[in-house]
């Protein structure tokens, strides 16, 4: 099962979207927030059983339909993540000026990644979050400071980070140019 992990987020907005439904409805009808479902969504967090058997109620789908859907391990040395794969991801409405873009996800045994593209535009605000992963950042453009906890540190371009995700953090750009990021989460 520890396979199917990432893309428990991925599948749950897939049918969302193909049903048309919106964060909200699902989260009304699965007795959960707003925020949970877009953190799931978002990888993260990973639900409890429970509240995943909600959200596939709630999505009107079999449990069965749910994980069948679920990408497979194809047995290669190798996985290639094609640009026509990559997604936008939905973020909170209070997150402004925040676009990511998820290009990358797998679970390989006990460790699960997803790489994502960041960018953070000029006066962006949102406030502090929380993932269960680890976070790596890298420096593509521009610079923006990230504020973990009660810390903060300046990023400038080809500057990384790496920071246990459940600190809340926030990157704030203070500058003119939108700053961009490679993020990788690592799940543990």
């Amino acid at each position: 099962m520890e396979d199917y992990l990432i893309g428990i987020g991925k599948r749950i907005k897939e049918i969302r979207k193909n049903n048309n439904k919106v964060i909200s409805e699902i989260a009304a009808e699965a007795d959960v927030t707003g925020g949970l479902i877009s953190r799931i969504e978002n990888g993260r967090t990973i639900p409890s059983l429970p509240v995943l058997l909600k959200i596939i109620n709630a999505l009107d789908i079999e449990v069965t339909e749910f994980f069948n859907g679920l990408p497979q391990v194809n047995g290669a040395n190798f996985i290639v993540s094609r640009k026509e794969e990559n997604s936008v991801i939905e973020k909170e409405d209070e997150a402004v000026g925040f676009n990511y873009t998820y290009i990358f996800g797998k679970q390989f045994s006990s460790l699960g990644f997803e790489a994502v593209l960041l960018e953070v535009a000029s006066e962006s605000k949102r406030d502090k979050v929380t993932t269960d992963a680890y976070e790596f950042k890298f420096v593509l453009s521009g610079e923006c400071s990230y504020v973990i906890g009660e810390e903060e540190v300046l990023l400038k371009e080809g500057d990384s980070i790496f920071f246990d995700g459940r600190i809340p953090h926030v990157p704030e750009n203070r500058g003119l140019v939108t700053a961009k990021m490679l993020v990788v989460y690592f799940f543990i």
